[in-house]
């Protein structure tokens, strides 16, 4: 399905720039670490649409607290990414930082494992064009392939 190679192909870059941000916070570079913080939040804001409002939303009846826990996740993330791409309140932002990347890492894991491999098997057609739906509305921060 192109929703989910789209939706793993986020989780890719995402993964990535989490990698970056653990080699600038390991060597001091404030500024690396937080613009990859803002390069993270840019990826995740469609992303995080596609999977609430198409992906999430077709398996919110059948797995409510799962769904509602990832969610959770989402708003514990999302202030912090934000804090640190813009206005850093206090000298102890990294860390939260890095704890939130922590999150987003293992969140990512939860949805490639086990959300991802259900929605292949479990979701009707009318779902998908829901889910491609929102994707079509918010688009993608991922750069385009050249072919």
């Amino acid at each position: 399905m192109t929703a989910i190679g789209d939706l793993t192909r986020e989780h890719d870059a995402v993964v990535d720039l989490i990698g970056e941000a653990r080699a600038a916070h390991r060597i001091g570079d404030l500024r690396a670490l937080s613009e990859c913080a803002a390069r993270i939040a840019a990826l995740l804001g469609p992303h995080t649409r596609v999977e609430e409002e198409g992906l999430f939303a077709a398996l919110r009846e059948e797995f409510p607290d799962q769904i509602a826990q990832l969610e959770a996740e989402h708003r514990m993330v999302e202030p912090v990414l934000f804090e640190a791409a813009h206005a850093p309140i206090d000298g102890h932002w990294p860390t939260r930082l890095m704890a939130a990347l922590d999150v987003l890492r293992r969140h990512i894991l939860k949805e490639q494992d086990g959300v991802f491999p259900f929605a292949l098997t479990g979701l009707t057609v009318e779902q998908w064009e829901a889910v491609d739906a929102v994707r079509a509305q918010v688009g993608t921060a991922l750069p385009v392939p050249h072919p």
